[in-house]
């Protein structure tokens, strides 16, 4: 009985888990990747090396400075809420795995927001979202 009466705010949960984690990725990870340019994101790239992928560096940092960046305004805004996941639990992966086979760093971090990640696909962006916003307006999905 307890729990039934807070499944009335459901919405609000995935609202500020969404936000959070959103705005977390685009402040502190995303936003610094972004406006390093083609430099830093070849730099970041590099990292593929670690899983056998030597070539794009400067393609593979550009996509994960936009899936931490870019990806992260959406996630909290809740606009194509699904595939930014997606993409950022990919990058998580990536970044998790190049810890584990490069010795540097942990791995801890990427892997648990890979986790994180892939979960919230399944529970959707909730009502207070763009993406419901936009069915309400124009049609079902």
């Amino acid at each position: 009985m307890f729990w039934k009466a807070w499944e009335r705010h459901y919405d609000i949960g995935i609202l500020i888990t969404r936000v959070g984690l959103g705005l977390g990725f685009l402040v502190y990870h995303g936003w610094g990747k972004l406006t390093g340019g083609p430099e830093a994101w070849t730099n970041y790239g590099g990292a593929m090396s670690n899983l056998g992928i030597n070539f794009g560096h400067t393609f593979f940092g550009f996509m994960a400075a936009f899936a931490e960046g870019i990806g992260g305004l959406c996630i909290a805004l809740g606009l194509f809420y699904q595939p930014m996941l997606a993409l950022l639990a990919f990058t998580m992966g990536v970044a998790g795995l190049g810890h584990i086979s490069s010795g540097r760093g942990n791995p801890g971090n990427a892997l648990t927001f890979m986790v994180v990640a892939l979960g919230m696909i399944f529970t959707g962006p909730g009502k207070y979202s763009l993406d419901a916003w936009l069915v309400r307006k124009f049609g079902k999905s």
